[in-house]
């Protein structure tokens, strides 16, 4: 099943959403640049520390990903104190150069598990040349900045139009594990959860981040609701995963729904 990652820095809901089978708490470092570049956009910009790490690795069963900065003056510093606080994956942000992504894994040096973010056009286009170096464990494909890098409408054009695709079969010839985006609670989203996990499920991708929408803490407070949101809605994907899993004949056809249902969406938004 595909491992699933929640971000938050508050080791209550960590707590809760390790209980309830979640794979991963995704803390988020990153400051630098994100908001020149999504300013504006209904996105999420994590206001987290690197003292939030111990609090979390101490709350929390299952394995710690941060996000650090993109490589900058202070990164040796910066993600030796992610490593010492607990991390098990890092995460490399924006790089668009080839040296970026070896500096980012010598820096790590074999102490975490290195984790590269796909966000930039650049990556895209030096994507063979990234993918030879040592030591990647994962990449993952970040939809949002990757497609404003294009100047798309919406994020899963980059599903419809055979990016995500393109990458994963590279990035799987080399042996290395890949996630893509987001997903909202089933049911949900302008492109149904339903339709982008059965990609995961075509694509070969085995990490998916749950969105905001999936249980948004900013708007729910009480942590007994939190607590009944996350047991049903991590129930109600595992159980969709068993069905995705019995019915992979149907990919091909949620593949062309996706494509109608993009094509949609965009011209909506030029409209």
């Amino acid at each position: 099943m595909l491992k699933l990652m929640y971000i938050t820095n508050r080791p209550e809901v960590a707590a809760i959403a390790g209980e309830t089978g979640v794979d991963r708490i995704f803390v988020d470092l990153e400051t630098i640049g994100k908001s020149e570049r999504q300013g504006g956009l209904d996105t999420v910009q994590s206001h987290h520390k690197i003292s939030d790490i111990p609090l979390i690795r101490k709350a929390f069963n299952g394995e710690v990903l941060v996000r650090s900065n993109p490589i900058h003056s202070g990164s040796e510093k910066e993600i030796d104190q992610i490593i010492d606080g607990g991390a098990d994956v890092v995460m490399l942000p924006y790089f668009k150069r080839v040296n970026e992504a070896a500096k980012f894994i010598d820096i790590v040096n074999g102490r975490a598990k290195v984790n590269l973010l796909v966000e930039t056009a650049e990556a895209v286009e030096h994507i063979d040349s990234i993918l030879d170096l040592e030591g990647i464990d994962e990449i993952h494909i970040g939809l949002n900045d990757l497609h404003l890098a294009y100047g798309m409408k919406f994020m899963f054009e980059l599903l419809s139009d055979g990016t995500v695709e393109r990458l994963s079969k590279k990035v799987l010839a080399k042996n290395i594990r890949f996630g893509f985006g987001g997903i909202a609670k089933l049911g949900f989203g302008d492109l149904p959860a339903e339709n982008i996990i059965k990609e995961h499920y075509r694509l070969g991708s085995t990490c998916v981040i749950l969105s905001r929408s999936f249980c948004n803490v900013e708007k729910v407070k009480d942590l007994e609701i939190i607590k009944n949101l996350f047991h049903i809605e991590m129930a109600k994907l595992r159980e969709y995963e068993k069905e995705v899993e019995r019915h992979l004949r149907y990919f091909t056809d949620n593949t062309l729904q996706i494509s109608k249902s993009v094509s949609n969406i965009v011209a909506s938004r030029k409209a």
